[in-house]
């Protein structure tokens, strides 16, 4: 369908659209389920568009045609069992061989990484001097010393595959090497394309919420009448439609942003933080509409509501974005 690294250059196989129309196309797929953008948010964001911003043609030329029509799924290894709002932490490291860099350590909450075929993951390089910098490894599904169990016994993202990664004395070649980036810019950079498209998903999934309890109020009778027309459940449906549409908003404003080159890293944090917080909220409202029937699975607001609690975790949790937009403000970083 051309969602997968939709917003990359038609060269690759991708589809070339625009930031906005990537956008809607997030909220559509969440407004099904956050583990569904969340696979599509993934192998655009965290796992093509490093190929596509810091990989060498020969490599966008070998894995961008074949990932845009799912023949090889991808995920990105950033975050650590130890290391998570802190990736400067990281532990896993890479050392230099004669015929490429042996990879160790662990990656945690990795999103497609059982069933993925490539991951880009982030190392520690030791160099000269044991000096260290943190650069990008496409690492190949069936290297010996990798591994990807699996996360099970999850109450959130269930449809999600939800993985650790394994690096054992893992051979990475040369050529496999992501050439055009070093430090912690590289990752960072891909997790402002991923929240971009988690600011615009996470609407869909609260428009999901909002219809539900809509409709339901229309066909939930108490005391002889619909429950939409007593003034309590009238208030709270308009607060969710208000919610909903400021966050619209936002998100028509960061994508108009995007494609003029003026968006900066801190506004996409301002978006993923109030849109993760208001579908949050969103959802809570509509399971107090539809009462005790909200909790069971004939209704989708329950299964929202769980994934959202991840989504406001993942790709930088709630407090760190408030510390990104405090630092904006002051031009003070608390978190070092």
């Amino acid at each position: 369908m051309g969602l997968l690294g939709a917003t990359l250059p038609e060269k690759y196989g991708c589809a070339g659209v625009t930031p906005t129309a990537y956008g809607l196309a997030m909220q559509e797929l969440e407004r099904g389920d956050s583990g569904l953008r969340s696979f599509a948010s993934v192998q655009g964001s965290l796992a093509m568009y490093p190929i596509y911003a810091y990989g060498s043609e020969e490599q966008r030329m070998k894995w961008l045609p074949r990932m845009a029509k799912g023949e090889v799924i991808g995920c990105f290894g950033l975050t650590e069992p130890d290391f998570g709002s802190d990736p400067s932490g990281m532990i896993t490291c890479a050392v230099k061989a004669s015929d490429g860099y042996v990879l160790n350590g662990a990656k945690m909450w990795i999103t497609n990484g059982t069933v993925s075929d490539l991951a880009v993951v982030w190392a520690k390089l030791k160099g000269e001097g044991n000096r260290e910098e943190i650069r990008g490894f496409l690492v190949q599904k069936g290297t010996k010393g990798f591994s990807a169990p699996e996360q099970k016994r999850k109450y959130s993202l269930r449809a999600s595959v939800t993985s650790e990664l394994i690096l054992q004395d893992v051979h990475v070649p040369e050529e496999n090497l992501l050439p055009n980036v070093s430090g912690l810019k590289g990752p960072l950079g891909c997790l402002s394309q991923a929240r971009f498209g988690i600011a615009f998903g996470v609407v869909g999934a609260a428009m999901a919420c909002f219809h539900a309890a809509a409709e339901y109020s229309k066909s939930r009778i108490q005391f002889d009448r619909p429950i939409g027309g007593f003034q309590l459940v009238q208030e709270s449906l308009a607060g969710m439609l208000t919610e909903i549409t400021k966050a619209q908003l936002l998100c028509v404003q960061l994508g108009r942003m995007k494609e003029r080159g003026t968006l900066k890293p801190e506004q996409i944090s301002l978006a993923k933080r109030n849109n993760c917080e208001i579908a949050l909220e969103v959802a809570r409202q509509a399971r107090d509409v539809l009462g005790a029937n909200g909790i069971t699975a004939e209704y989708p607001v329950m299964r929202h509501m769980c994934n959202l609690e991840s989504v406001k975790t993942y790709e930088g949790t709630h407090n760190i974005h408030t510390l990104v937009l405090g630092e904006a403000v002051t031009g003070i970083a608390a978190y070092r």
